[in-house]
């Protein structure tokens, strides 16, 4: 007789052989009421994380699940390697009512994580995710190590007294550590084949389950996000991700039919607005872009186009 899984946790890991013991330690410490699997993607490491997560899934067979992918099915985005493939198919495997995310290069530090998150999605139905406070380790740069409220996160500028957000939360910016969130499986849906070129992709996927539902921000720390020199927002250009993450917005707009179109062209101008030295290349990309005709920014990206065109 098969056990119901109450929650799936995915983990994908590349390269992560000094961190993915304590990531998987972290999830196997819980203490839960329910049933719960491991989804370990293991992304065809150069070091010896296979060998680690093998070693794991022996000795943990009712809890870990294990899926060993390849190189060669690797989705390139903005020219650079991802863990996109090995991510999806993870969601792909899930069998729990709740989904729980854990990069292999972080980990979770309170035993009772999923419980309290499970608790409260149980009774609330009206929230679609749950997430809660993280702490950011540099993993090479010690003396950085801090304990982060909501507004110091490096992602974005909230109040830290705020304890419940929605879409347009969401539209802003990223807000959530990706090890603290739990959310319903449900709610996922067949992923759009632009989840394949979007950089972010935490927040198109956090974008495509939240809907008119709403998030729920526990103010305890719970997992550390570690961050360091080859992390992917430390090793792609600013100007890429800025001008990836307006392509997400445009998405994000298709999606939800415009209605979000005021605040997905605010923040579009924003990105814009800290863009740097564009190439041709970057600038034809914003022209391509557009979310509206009107917008004076991406006139003015229109103009800058044309006169650099004009100039060669």
């Amino acid at each position: 007789m098969s056990r119901e899984i109450t929650i799936s946790v995915g983990v994908v890991t590349y390269n992560h052989e000094k961190y993915i013991e304590q990531c998987l330690e972290g999830i196997l410490m819980q203490k839960v009421d329910f049933n719960y699997e491991i989804i370990l993607g293991e992304d065809d490491s150069t070091d010896n994380t296979r060998a680690i997560c093998q070693k794991y899934a022996q000795q943990y067979p009712d809890k870990i699940r294990l899926f060993l992918r390849s190189r060669e099915d690797v989705i390139y985005i903005n020219g650079n390697p991802t863990g996109r493939y090995n991510f999806i198919e993870n969601l792909k495997q899930c069998k729990g009512k709740y989904m729980a995310l854990c990069e292999g290069d972080d980990y979770w530090t309170d035993p009772l994580k999923l419980q309290k998150q499970v608790d409260f999605l149980e009774a609330n139905p009206d929230y679609a995710i749950c997430f809660h406070e993280a702490k950011i380790e540099w993993a090479q740069q010690k003396k950085y190590n801090e304990i982060v409220l909501n507004s110091d996160f490096p992602w974005n500028a909230m109040s830290p007294e705020k304890d419940v957000y929605d879409i347009s939360d969401v539209i802003k910016g990223s807000f959530m550590a990706t090890a603290s969130v739990v959310f319903r499986r449900e709610l996922l849906p067949s992923l759009p084949t632009w989840f394949k070129e979007v950089q972010s992709g935490d927040m198109a996927l956090y974008a495509l389950i939240t809907g008119n539902l709403k998030i729920k921000f526990l103010n305890e720390i719970m997992c550390i996000y570690r961050r360091h020199e080859k992390g992917v927002s430390r090793t792609h250009r600013h100007n890429s991700i800025l001008i990836n993450r307006i392509l997400l917005l445009k998405h994000i707009d298709k999606h939800y039919r415009g209605a979000y179109r005021g605040l997905i062209v605010e923040t579009a101008n924003s990105y814009i607005s800290k863009l740097t030295k564009l190439s041709l290349k970057e600038l034809i990309s914003l022209w391509q872009l557009k979310l509206t005709s009107n917008i004076v920014e991406f006139k003015h990206i229109i103009n800058l186009t044309k006169k650099k065109i004009k100039d060669r």
